[in-house]
């Protein structure tokens, strides 16, 4: 567990909290040990993945391993869903459908290296770029989900410290069945997150915010305590500066009528983000996904291809660390607003 938790609270209310999120469907064991330890050294908060016990235990050797050094451990949050989403689904075709002379824009466009004549699923963690540019179309998703009475069983072995949950607009009566089961466990979680956006769904930001209400009232009901994940634009923190604009419009959108408890952003987020936020009143931090995994992604496959874990690798992960650092301390490094209080958190 967190060796000073309070400090992980303080970054929530002080808007310097960081989230490093390995992916809902990233089974990739060594990347995410890490992964996990890369950021851990880096300074976030929180190592968000999958609901699986052998990837909270890769994870876990990443962050023992920065705690036995550093001395510093952030929470470990598990990634659920209460429903059909596409953080939680694979990429699969079959490669005997490809003709010979196909130049494969598959695999050019895959950020995580997961297409090689086929997907390696360990490594897929369902973006779905490649779904539109086969050629053939012949690439399709599959959705993987626990059941309530397997995810009980996993939450017992795994003890994650945090849980997120992935929802949609309409659908409360599967989140109040799921924070009934996470709450029946008994286990001490620190916070559940709760990540919703308007991508892809028809309403507005003032339903939105309702749908969040709507969550914080089942919340409090079970005595758990929230983060609101603004999830902009899903999985595309790595296209670049324009990815940030949809995240940041919600923010802009919805900081005025959201329930009580800390706001995070996520979903295209970027180096970019901070720089185009006009103001962090009321921001306790940020998420990030797919550019914190693009920006070590080289120096992983540097040390898978010579068999070694990046953390034995001096040189390389003096280099991935530099990296690290770049992305996630403009955030570490928040001071509270002048003239303004730190405010108490629910």
């Amino acid at each position: 567990m967190q060796k000073n938790p309070t400090s992980i609270e303080v970054a929530l209310r002080k808007g310097s909290w960081v989230k490093i999120i390995c992916g809902a469907s990233n089974e990739d064991l060594a990347s995410i040990s890490d992964l996990s330890a890369l950021y851990a050294a880096a300074g976030v908060q929180c190592i968000d993945i999958a609901a699986d016990l052998a990837v909270a235990n890769a994870a876990r050797k990443g962050l023992d391993w920065v705690e036995s050094r550093f001395g510093n451990r952030p929470w470990l949050m598990m990634s659920i869903s209460d429903g059909e989403d596409i953080h939680f689904r694979k990429a699969y075709f079959n490669p005997k459908l490809c003709p010979p002379d196909c130049l494969r824009p598959c695999e050019k466009v895959c950020p995580a290296g997961a297409i090689i004549q086929q997907v390696i699923e360990d490594k897929c963690y369902g973006c779905g770029r490649c779904l539109p540019i086969c050629p053939l179309g012949i690439i399709q998703t599959k959705d993987k989900f626990l059941n309530l009475d397997e995810l009980k069983e996993l939450l017992y072995k795994a003890n994650p410290d945090a849980i997120e949950i992935h929802t949609t607009p309409g659908r409360i009566k599967d989140f109040e069945a799921l924070v009934k089961i996470i709450s029946q466990t008994k286990l001490p979680f620190k916070r559940i997150a709760v990540s919703c956006g308007l991508e892809g769904h028809a309403i507005t930001p003032a339903l939105l915010a309702k749908e969040f209400w709507q969550r914080y009232e089942c919340l409090r009901s079970y005595n758990q305590k929230a983060i609101w994940q603004l999830d902009g634009r899903p999985m595309s923190g790595d296209l670049g500066k324009g990815a940030t604009k949809s995240v940041i419009c919600l923010w802009q959108n919805l900081r005025e009528i959201m329930p009580p408890g800390p706001i995070q952003l996520a979903g295209g987020t970027n180096a970019q983000t901070i720089n185009d936020i006009d103001t962090r009143i009321g921001l306790a931090g940020i998420a990030f996904g797919g550019k914190a995994r693009k920006l070590i992604q080289p120096f992983l496959i540097e040390a898978q291809n010579e068999n070694k874990k990046l953390i034995d690798r001096s040189k390389g992960w003096v280099q991935a660390l530099k990296e690290a650092k770049a992305l996630v301390d403009p955030w570490l490094k928040v001071n509270p607003l002048p003239n303004k209080k730190i405010q108490k958190v629910s």
